[in-house]
């Protein structure tokens, strides 16, 4: 039988600790970016209630199913294999009370790995060393999580927010941030029937439940045709139309409610500002960039002008390159390093608006909080980085070379348009407004943001203290 334990303080009191966990979207939250396990169904946290998980990759997944017991309210309870990969796998979660209204956070795991003495040898090289990364994550984000709501929200107030995107990188993580913290999210889908907190519209159609918009305490609209890709005609259309279409017949849905929401945060590009070289690009610059991106970024953000002219808070936050290796940039440079054929893209010197999934989440929470900010908020590292010291950065954190280099010319030729747009345009973008407001990042610095991403560090505990 193999043990694990791990521990860490938590500032937060052990019930509000517990309802953190037993909330729709904690499972999604605790659930590192680089593991590939996702949640089928749960019934929530109660003696004998079930979840349901698939562990692995595509069709080499495997079903496991875990069933709660020994649940204390405010205090523990025990995840059990029902069937699964493992011979037998026990987790306790447990919520002790410390001085100061905060929680030492318990995981104790006692389980049989598969395979006999092969799976007990296996485990000591690589199954025990990933789940203490894992299990660092975990911690993490429960501590943080936890402190971006008693920062943001003291007062507990449980908002009624309405997202659209929430199947997409950003949208599926802000959703199961927003519920584990009580609030009431309506998903805004495209297609019926709808369920009751849900919100059905379609850009394409011109269609909308424009009533169920109503007494709603904000919006946030994230979705959009994806920007990666061939940029064929019809491509460009599609990533045009999504957005300026899609944001202007929201608005106008904001716009004519009786009672409309007040704080309309509408998703926009740091692609606004094309190519800037070496200067230093803050939020009140209006933008003189030509092409095909800055062009969609200025109708994405003015065709959310009806729902700013009927006096509701209109934020565009300015989403940087996110970093994260469940998609995007980090997810597709990834296994190039892990082989030692990383390195920079294009010229060392061009800068790269670089932010964690997690600011972006953090960042779009505190705008929703945050009255002073409207208009065009930068949403992006302090600290962009070259590319060159990026590659660097990166190749450090996976303890990998960077030897490998990609010129210009070779992006422009395989990528063409989007290349150029997407990986050789070179913005040194400041998130001056934000920080200004009181933002504080939680990965400013390059380094710190891509371990956290992708496991390499056993912060905030060593395995068994």
């Amino acid at each position: 039988m193999a043990t694990r334990t791990y521990q860490s303080r938590i500032d937060a009191p052990p019930g509000k600790v517990f309802d953190w966990h037993a909330r729709p979207g904690a499972f999604e939250r605790l659930t590192p970016p680089w593991a590939p396990v996702r949640l089928e169904s749960s019934e929530g946290v109660s003696d004998g209630a079930q979840a349901v998980l698939r562990i692995g990759p595509g069709p080499l997944a495997v079903r496991w199913v875990a069933e709660h017991q020994e649940v204390i309210q405010g205090e523990q309870f025990v995840d059990r294999q029902v069937t699964g990969p493992f011979r037998s796998w026990k987790h306790l979660h447990r919520m002790e009370s410390l001085d100061g209204d905060a929680t030492r956070l318990i995981d104790h795991l006692e389980y049989e790995p598969p395979f006999g003495e092969i799976g007990h040898l296996l485990n000591d090289f690589f199954g025990g060393p990933e789940l203490d990364r894992q299990f660092s994550y975990r911690h993490r984000i429960t501590q943080q999580d936890l402190s971006l709501h008693r920062q943001m929200n003291p007062g507990e107030r449980t908002l009624r927010i309405a997202v659209s995107g929430t199947s997409g990188l950003i949208g599926s993580a802000l959703c199961a941030f927003l519920t584990t913290g009580g609030h009431d999210v309506y998903r805004m889908v495209r297609s019926r029937p709808v369920q009751a907190e849900e919100i059905y519209w379609n850009a394409e159609e011109g269609e909308i439940e424009a009533d169920k918009l109503e007494g709603l305490d904000a919006v946030i609209h994230l979705a959009g045709e994806s920007v990666f890709g061939l940029w064929t005609q019809r491509k460009k259309e599609r990533i045009y139309e999504s957005r300026a279409k899609g944001t202007r017949m929201i608005a106008e849905a904001i716009a004519g409610c009786t009672a409309p929401p007040s704080v309309f945060i509408s998703a926009s590009g740091i692609s606004y500002y094309g190519e800037q070289g070496s200067t230093r690009v803050t939020d009140d610059i209006i933008s003189k960039g030509g092409g095909f991106l800055p062009a969609v970024v200025r109708a994405w953000e003015g065709a959310a002008d009806a729902a700013r002219s009927a006096g509701v808070r209109t934020v565009h936050p300015r989403i940087g390159v996110v970093l994260t290796p469940a998609g995007g940039a980090l997810k597709v440079m990834t296994p190039a390093f892990w082989m030692g054929l990383g390195g920079r893209v294009g010229s060392p010197d061009q800068y790269f608006p670089w932010i964690t999934l997690d600011d972006v989440i953090g960042g779009i929470y505190h705008m929703l909080f945050e009255s002073s900010l409207e208009g065009p908020v930068n949403l992006c590292s302090p600290e962009p980085a070259r590319m060159q010291d990026f590659a660097k950065t990166l190749a450090r954190v996976m303890r990998r070379p960077a030897m490998v280099s990609v010129p210009s010319g070779v992006v422009r030729r395989v990528a063409g348009e989007m290349g150029e747009a997407m990986l050789l345009t070179s913005i040194r973008a400041i998130p001056e407004k934000l920080t200004a407001s009181g933002y504080d990042f939680l990965y400013g610095d390059l380094e710190s943001g891509l371990r956290h991403q992708l496991g390499r560090t056993l912060e905030p505990f060593r395995p068994g203290e």
